[in-house]
C-alpha cells in the first residue's frame, strides 16, 4: 500500500480507513490511498472551522492575499505534475488536465487580487447628521461539496472566494477524485493558513456530506453535483436557515442554423458534446439543426467522430479519455439503449472499446432522428452521447432549445447578426454562446444557470461575493 493521505482537521493530518483512488484509464493502477473521514471527523472539522472563524474573518487583506497568491504560484509551477494527477484519477486527456490546473492557478490569482480590492460604501442618510456605511462581511463556516468531473477547477472556484472574503471552510470533495483536492488543500495549508481555517474531510457523501448538512454550525453550503443531491442540500439548508448555492447540471442545446459556417458548427458540436468524455454540465447534449444544413452537418460530425482517438488519458495523441468509472459507464450504456428503444437512430458509436490496459472506454455516440420529447433529449446523461434534433426554422429551434427543465448553457451557430442577437436575449439559460462550444467559460466572469440547473447567486468572478459575504448597514449620528 502507498502512503495514506490523511484528512486535514484543525491544522493536523488525520489518518483513517483508506479509499483507493483508481485510474479509469488503467484499473490496475492505484493513484493513491486517501483516508475516509468518519462522522466524528466531520464534526471535529466543523468545530475547528467555527473556532477559527472570529480571528480569520478579521484578518487583514495582505494576509489573505499572501496565502492565495502563494497557492496560485505553486499550482502554476506544478501544473504538469498536478495536471498528470488530474488526468490519471479522473480520465481527462493530459492536455485538458494541465489546462484545468492552469485555470485553478488563475482563479487563486484572481481572488488574491480581490482580497486587496475589498470595498464598502459611505452614503448620506436621508436624515440630517447621520452617516451610513455599507460593508460586506464573511458569512461564517462554509461547507464546500464538489463533484468529480472538474477535480481541481471547481474546488478552486469555491475555496478561493470563501477564503478571500474571510470565511472558514469544511471541504468534502467527490469520493472518486480525492487526489487533486488533497493536493490543493496541502498547498493552501503550507501557504500559511492558520489552523482550523481550512479543513478537508474526504469520504462518503452519506456520512461526511450528511454531517455537514445536519450541523447548525455550518452557515452556508455551496454544492455542485446531481439534481437529487442538490434538492437534499436545499431541504437541509432551509431547516437551518442557512445560505445555499446549487449547481446541478444541464441539458444544453446547440442550435445550428442553415446559414452557419459548417466547419465552425461541427467543431463546436464535437468539442462541446464529446470532449472531456462529455462529462461536463455544460456539454452540448442536444444538437438542434435546421433542415437545410442537417444532412451535411450529420455527415461531417460523423466523419470527425470516426477519426477521434479514444485511449489512455496520459497517452500522446489521445483526444478523448475513458469514462470516470463503471457506474458512469453503465449509465451511459443504459441511455444508449433507451435512445434506441425510443426510436432514435444510433448513427455512430456507442460501443465499449478495448485498449491496451483495462479501463472504462466508450466510443462517442451520436443519435439522429431524435425528438425533444425523448428521455435522451430531456435527461442529463453525463457522458459522450448527443442527440440531433431536426427543426424547420429559427423559431422552432429556439422553442426546442428552451423546452427543457434545465437552463445552464445554450449555444447557436449562425452568421446572422439578427438571429445571434435575438438568441442571446431569448435563450433561457444563464450562459449563451455564439459560434462557440457550450462548454468552456472564463474564470473571471459569472458562472451559473436558470431553472433546474442552478439556485442561488452566481459563482466565479466578482459575483462570488454575493454568496460568500453578507451585507451590513451601519448608521452613525455625527
Amino acid at each position: 500500500m502507498s502512503e495514506l493521505h490523511g484528512n486535514l482537521i484543525d491544522g493536523e493530518w488525520v489518518k483513517g480507513d483508506a479509499i483507493p483512488n483508481i485510474n479509469p484509464s488503467d484499473t490496475n493502477d492505484v493513484v493513491g490511498d486517501y483516508a475516509r473521514a468518519t462522522k466524528a471527523d466531520a464534526l471535529a472539522a466543523i468545530a475547528a472551522a467555527k473556532s477559527a472563524f472570529p480571528k480569520w474573518s478579521r484578518s487583514g487583506p495582505l494576509e489573505r492575499h499572501a496565502v492565495l497568491r502563494k497557492a496560485s504560484d505553486e499550482i502554476l509551477a506544478r501544473k504538469d505534475e498536478l495536471g498528470r494527477l488530474l488526468s490519471r484519477e479522473e480520465g481527462k486527456t493530459l492536455a485538458e488536465g494541465v489546462g484545468e490546473t492552469i485555470r485553478a492557478a488563475q482563479i487563486f490569482d484572481f481572488f488574491a487580487g480581490e482580497a486587496l480590492r475589498l470595498t464598502g460604501e459611505t452614503v448620506p442618510s436621508v436624515r440630517p447628521g447621520v452617516g451610513v456605511e455599507i460593508t460586506r462581511e464573511a458569512v461564517g463556516v462554509v461547507g464546500i461539496i464538489t463533484p468529480w468531473n472538474f477535480p481541481i477547477a471547481i474546488p478552486a472556484w469555491k475555496l478561493a472566494p470563501a477564503l478571500c472574503y474571510g470565511n472558514t471552510v469544511v471541504f468534502k470533495p467527490a469520493d472518486l477524485v480525492p487526489g487533486c483536492s488533497w493536493a490543493i488543500v496541502d498547498i493552501l495549508h503550507r501557504a500559511g493558513l492558520p489552523k482550523g481555517v481550512l479543513n478537508l474531510v474526504m469520504g462518503k457523501g452519506s456520512v461526511v456530506g450528511q454531517a455537514i448538512l445536519d450541523s447548525a454550525d455550518v452557515n452556508a453550503v455551496t454544492f455542485t453535483g446531481s439534481v437529487g443531491t442538490g434538492k437534499r442540500v436545499a431541504a437541509a439548508s432551509i431547516e437551518h436557515n442557512r445560505k445555499f448555492q446549487l449547481e446541478m447540471g444541464g441539458k444544453n442545446p446547440l442550435v445550428v442554423l442553415d446559414d452557419a459556417d459548417l466547419a465552425i458548427a461541427v467543431d463546436c458540436a464535437v468539442n462541446g458534446a464529446f470532449f472531456s468524455t462529455g462529462q461536463r454540465c455544460t456539454a452540448s447534449s442536444r444538437l438542434i439543426v435546421q433542415d437545410g444544413i442537417h444532412d451535411k452537418f450529420v455527415a461531417a460530425v460523423t466523419e470527425k467522430l470516426k477519426n477521434l482517438v479514444v485511449d489512455d488519458a496520459l497517452k500522446a495523441g489521445t483526444q478523448i479519455g475513458p469514462v470516470v468509472d463503471q457506474n458512469q459507464l453503465d449509465q451511459d450504456e443504459k441511455y444508449i439503449a433507451i435512445g434506441r428503444d425510443e426510436g432514435a437512430k444510433l448513427a455512430f458509436g456507442g460501443e465499449r472499446l478495448n485498449r491496451e490496459k483495462p479501463g472504462f472506454y466508450l466510443q462517442p455516440a451520436l443519435f439522429t432522428e431524435a425528438t425533444n420529447a425523448m428521455r435522451i433529449s430531456q435527461e442529463e446523461i453525463f457522458g459522450p452521447v448527443a442527440s440531433v434534433i431536426r427543426v424547420k426554422d429559427y423559431e422552432e429551434a429556439l422553442h426546442v432549445a428552451n423546452d427543457t427543465p434545465f437552463g445552464l448553457s445554450s449555444g447557436i451557430c449562425t452568421t446572422s447578426l439578427k438571429y445571434a442577437t435575438h438568441y442571446k436575449r431569448n435563450a433561457e439559460a444563464g450562459m449563451v454562446m455564439v459560434n462557440l462550444p457550450t462548454a468552456g467559460v472564463d474564470f473571471h466572469v459569472p458562472f451559473g444557470g436558470r431553472k433546474g440547473s442552478s439556485h442561488g447567486s452566481r459563482e466565479q468572478g466578482r459575483y462570488a461575493a454575493e454568496f460568500y459575504t453578507t451585507v451590513k448597514t451601519a448608521y452613525t449620528l455625527a
